[in-house]
């Protein structure tokens, strides 16, 4: 029984000229690239070499229809070919089709993430910086957008929170994307932002400490805490939260403000103690149970990107086309997708470096990573 699932949702990606399929389509060195991203590999000359083995080659032609393998040549050739944005709308379509029919009240992460090796490159004016948008509960990355650099994250932002349906939704971003133009395309697209204020807004940022630091009005928000403990190390995070914002300076500047926010840590080691505050902004009136909850999922999206460089080491990546760079980053993401969705499924406990290790060792425990 063959699984095309893959390779259907990839079938309708475009081309930056007509291609019309020689032996293997682009579709098929999409879904070899992902698989092989899957088994822990880390560049194309490595998953190449392993499609190519008898025994890959083999289980690709039994399970995905996939009757020859290109040279590598040829596979970056085809990867060259394919549109980012194109692919990233296939990417969309599939991502969505995992996820459940309402994402009513979950949490979308943004944040951005340079490519460390293409900062070295001659062939590119600035180095690819990708803002990618996860469902943060899910573990899911489902859209992202190219930038020129960092310094155009935040453009980049809104024009993709103006390209997805975000309805029902609550944005948390870092403090680089606390921008009154992000926020409003946030309400605009029917979804809820919280976002982290620092300096640079440093009025705002101001009048929130001073509001959670006043022991009196302290006492009369919405508090909640938790601790954790992991090996020598405890954290204890407290959050603070009112509705009260009439008293803001800048409150009407920002569309839907609804309440503030802090979120006071403190950390115990054996070195001893530390501590810091983080200041919010957000259109949905939460409760400082949630603040404690939509806050912390803002960290999501950064550990997605720990695991590109860590488990795929996208950061030494040294292909030198930037359609390459890009459509190799979103097949990473699908199967870091695909590994989370698994984990989920089994409640598998297992690192996802040894769930790779597994699938590289025995090409069919793939089909459970991709089992509905």
């Amino acid at each position: 029984m063959m699984n095309n699932t893959i390779t259907e949702y990839f079938t309708e990606v475009e081309t930056t000229k007509e291609y019309n399929g020689y032996f293997c389509s682009v579709a098929e060195v999409i879904t070899i690239v992902i698989l092989g991203c899957i088994s822990g590999l880390k560049n194309v000359s490595q998953i190449h070499q392993w499609a190519t083995d008898d025994r890959v080659s083999g289980f690709l032609k039994e399970k995905f229809g996939i009757e020859d393998v290109p040279c590598y040549y040829w596979v970056l050739c085809l990867l060259k070919l394919v549109k980012p944005v194109s692919l990233n709308r296939c990417f969309n379509e599939w991502v969505k089709s995992m996820m459940p029919e309402s994402m009513e009240g979950m949490t979308i992460s943004l944040d951005g993430n340079t490519i460390r090796s293409t900062e070295k490159m001659d062939s590119y004016e600035s180095p690819l910086h990708i803002v990618s948008a996860q469902v943060s509960e899910l573990g899911m990355t489902f859209a992202q957008k190219s930038a020129a650099s960092k310094s155009n994250e935040i453009p980049a932002v809104q024009e993709l929170l103006e390209e997805l349906d975000i309805s029902g939704c609550i944005i948390v971003a870092d403090a680089l994307n606390c921008q009154k133009k992000t926020a409003a395309s946030v309400i605009s697209g029917g979804a809820d932002y919280l976002l982290s204020v620092k300096d640079n807004h440093p009025c705002l940022k101001q009048d929130i400490a001073d509001y959670v630091e006043d022991a009196a009005l302290r006492e009369a928000m919405d508090t909640a805490s938790q601790t954790e403990k992991n090996r020598d190390r405890i954290e204890k995070r407290s959050a603070f939260v009112t509705e009260e914002t009439g008293w803001l300076t800048s409150g009407e500047e920002w569309a839907g403000l609804s309440c503030i926010g802090a979120i006071h840590t403190e950390f115990e080691t054996k070195k001893g103690k530390t501590e810091e505050w983080h200041y919010y902004i957000s259109s949905r009136k939460l409760t400082a149970a949630e603040l404690l909850h939509h806050a912390r999922m803002e960290w999501s999206v950064e550990t997605m990107h720990w695991l590109l460089d860590v488990h795929i080491g996208e950061d030494y990546c040294r292909v030198e086309d930037r359609n390459i760079q890009q459509n190799l980053n979103m097949l990473r993401k699908a199967a870091i997708n695909l590994i989370k969705r698994y984990k989920g499924r089994a409640a598998s406990k297992r690192p996802m470096s040894k769930i790779m290790f597994d699938c590289l060792l025995n090409p069919y425990f793939i089909l459970d990573i991709l089992e509905n």
